[in-house]
């Protein structure tokens, strides 16, 4: 292989694993959300030996990531009807569905509750249509404040901030255009949370990799970002068959 960046994959011991080389230093590897996807990226000069080496190990650590993964609580499928519990803000609210004859809206009656009023007859894609851009709206609006506290203190630009849902990642950073796109599930979870993940990908404009400096900075600009991570992959899961 010689270009900057392949990706493909390899099965090490059983474990699926997508392996990403391109022009970098050292050898990293992660496990994602929400079922322990294995994702390395390694250097060009690494060949195919050297990877599964370096993988083989880290396998006790994989395994045991796997498990905490395979341990967290699942939302069950969600039918979008009264009584069902939904997350907003890192808490458990009690949904209340009401049918009336104008335009769509999901507002908190309470501290308990999510109201969503549909028009008559509306189907459960229209349903979860509507409390996924209010879910949106959300996210755009405690955007904007969050970028202007933050980019003075790291000292970067962020050019734009977009929404969607991702299969495995909470955030990403194009470094080149200086866009942060944001999981849509984000919206589910404390402030805390959102705010690791948009400063994480803000510092990613600092610094591309995953390696020591990038944590250096981590530790300089949020200390609390460890404690702020593991309440992220704490909190319940979206249901497996949901692909974020």
């Amino acid at each position: 292989m010689n270009t900057k960046t392949d990706k493909y994959h390899i099965n090490v011991r059983g474990i699926p694993v997508e392996v990403i080389r391109k022009d970098i230093k050292n050898f990293y590897i992660g496990v994602h959300p929400p079922n322990g996807h294995v994702r390395v990226s390694a250097p060009l000069h690494f060949d195919e030996d050297a990877i599964r080496m370096a993988i083989i190990t880290r396998l006790a650590w994989i395994r045991r990531k796997q498990a905490e993964f395979a341990k967290q609580e699942r939302q069950p499928h969600r039918e979008f009807v009264t009584g069902e519990s939904h997350y907003f803000e890192g808490r458990r609210y009690r949904l209340d569905v009401f049918e009336q004859d104008c335009p769509p809206k999901v507002w908190l009656p309470n501290n308990t509750k999510i109201a969503l009023s549909v028009r008559p007859g509306s189907d459960r894609a229209k349903r979860e249509a509507v409390i996924h851009r209010w879910y949106r709206q959300h996210l755009r609006a405690e955007v904007p404040p969050l970028l202007e506290k933050w980019e003075p203190k790291l000292g970067v630009s962020v050019n734009e901030v977009r929404i969607k849902r991702m299969k495995t990642l909470w955030g990403s950073c194009n470094i080149r255009a200086k866009r942060i796109w944001l999981n849509l599930e984000l919206a589910k979870k404390s402030n805390s949370c959102l705010v690791y993940v948009l400063v994480h990908e803000m510092v990613h404009l600092l610094e591309r990799d995953h390696n020591d400096r990038f944590r250096e900075l981590m530790d300089r600009f949020l200390p609390q970002w460890r404690t702020y991570r593991d309440t992220l992959n704490r909190a319940p899961l979206a249901h497996e068959d949901w692909a974020y």
